[in-house]
């Protein structure tokens, strides 16, 4: 019986990883049984940076040129001191960067990147799509799994996929650990292009780095929006929660910043808060024939711009590795995180460290800027081969043999 005729795996979670898991199983001719809590399939949120990496991903699952068609490809990553308005450092994207990396960075609305593999999902036989469907637990056997919902109905499948987020129920079967509130809070807003100051309209990511606190801003669709978002160390006892936000309370972390960037916090006329979860690195993300993808297996917190590009390599990676096992879900599960948990782990610790150069004051402010001012791009790129230079098989290949 080949892998169409077998029952699916189960995919927990219809996000941006979820989805991407499923398209990479059908690519793989698995059957895949996608469920999803909300009554509708759709992300919230505003803008996304993607990386060379997200983009090797996602040529892979063949939905790359359709988010090449919906991004705005960047020319350069800036930083500047948010409280004396000079240039920290500046990274170029253009020839040479695509060159050296093979791929665009780009910035491009969260939904958009959503709808473009969301597309693809649709357009595959082997993927059964299915909303308002939240699962509350799991159970195995050396046969398969049964994720039942919270109406009691029961969903068998050959495994399950755990792609449903920081909040993971299947990880907290799995692994049981408790997510680490940060104490960083986010909020998050999209602008007319109008109106944001024109001497700010760049076509580039940039961050305006001050003490505990930053903001960043960057065109989305095509230049006619921008998006907005504004991080600080809260002095609240914070619980992980999303909420509405107020002006009045993000003007008053930024109190230190000069006018310049300080202009934008006056445009929203409304505000979504964030109050950011990670979670620590683990050594096992897999129980048998159930494992964990994207913010399930690794939350991470935003400073280097990867979630959605992890979860989008998690599933390429996924992919490759049951094909490495010539269909051996469970064996396939095993080199997976094998290649994926050292990487990961990578990102969740270097992006703590990062938000740590970001907040930076005082006179760590000083040195901060002393090291990355005047770097060449050639160093800069140098630097972060490892993060831009990922490949689908990285890892995996030497467990062909």
């Amino acid at each position: 019986m080949n892998s169409a005729d077998q029952p699916p795996v189960i995919v927990v979670g219809g996000g941006i990883g979820g989805l991407a898991a499923a398209l990479s199983l059908a690519n793989q001719g698995i059957r895949v049984k996608l469920l999803e809590r909300a009554a509708e399939l759709g992300e919230i949120g505003a803008g996304i940076q993607m990386g060379p990496n997200a983009f090797n991903a996602l040529d892979s699952l063949g939905v790359g040129e359709v988010v090449r068609s919906r991004s705005v490809f960047v020319e350069k990553l800036v930083m500047m001191d948010a409280i004396d308005a000079t240039e920290v450092a500046s990274i170029g994207l253009g020839d040479a960067f695509r060159k050296r990396f093979g791929n665009p960075y780009v910035v491009i609305h969260r939904a958009d990147i959503h709808t473009s593999i969301l597309e693809g999902v649709r357009r595959s036989p082997l993927i059964a799509l299915h909303t308002g469907t939240e699962i509350v637990r799991f159970e195995q056997d050396a046969n398969g799994v049964v994720a039942i919902d919270a109406k009691g109905n029961e969903h068998p499948g050959r495994a399950l996929v755990g792609a449903d987020g920081g909040r993971s129920v299947v990880r907290d079967a799995i692994v049981g650990d408790k997510p680490r509130v940060t104490g960083h809070v986010v909020y998050r807003a999209v602008l007319p292009a109008e109106e944001v100051p024109e001497d700010l309209r760049w076509n580039a990511p940039c961050v305006w780095a001050g003490p505990n606190n930053h903001l960043v801003h960057y065109p989305l669709r095509g230049g006619k929006q921008f998006n907005l978002v504004v991080t600080f160390h809260s002095r609240e006892q914070e619980t992980g929660d999303i909420r509405e936000g107020s002006q009045e309370e993000v003007l008053s972390y930024f109190q230190e910043i000069c006018e310049r960037p300080k202009r934008l916090l006056f445009k929203p006329t409304s505000w979504r808060r964030w109050s950011t979860s990670d979670r620590s690195p683990v050594a096992n993300w897999t129980d048998r024939r159930a494992t964990l993808l994207g913010d399930a297996a690794h939350p991470t917190m935003q400073y280097l711009a990867q979630g959605a590009g992890m979860a989008i390599e998690d599933a390429v990676c996924l992919g490759e590795a049951i094909k490495i096992a010539q269909g051996d879900l469970a064996q396939g599960f095993q080199h997976y995180q094998a290649a994926r948990i050292p990487r990961t782990a990578r990102i969740v610790l270097s992006t703590r460290e990062m938000g740590r150069l970001y907040h930076a004051a005082g006179v760590e402010r000083l040195v901060r800027n002393s090291l990355w001012q005047g770097r060449s791009d050639q160093r800069s790129y140098d630097a972060l081969e490892w993060l831009y230079g990922w490949k689908p098989m990285d890892g995996l290949a030497h467990r062909a043999s």
